[in-house]
């Protein structure tokens, strides 16, 4: 049970801490998932949009976290 306690505590840090990089990013006006190295097609009414680099970048994050968190 304890475990579970914990697992859930990280999740919800984590999700604050998303939260709040989302709203700063916005306040600030800085494009958060438009970096470059991702897909973006326009032509006419459609368009497609596939962000490889942020997927990539959050991967990396994510993954940093949860081997700093499973050390301990």
């Amino acid at each position: 049970m304890e475990s579970i306690a914990r697992i859930l505590i990280t999740m919800g840090i984590v999700l604050l801490l998303a939260g709040l990089i989302f709203w700063i990013f916005s306040k600030l006006g800085l494009p958060l998932f438009k970096l470059p190295g991702d897909i973006y097609f326009k032509k006419g009414n459609t368009s497609f949009y596939f962000p490889v680099v942020s997927c990539i970048l959050i991967s990396l994050i994510l993954t940093l976290i949860f081997n700093f968190m499973s050390r301990r």
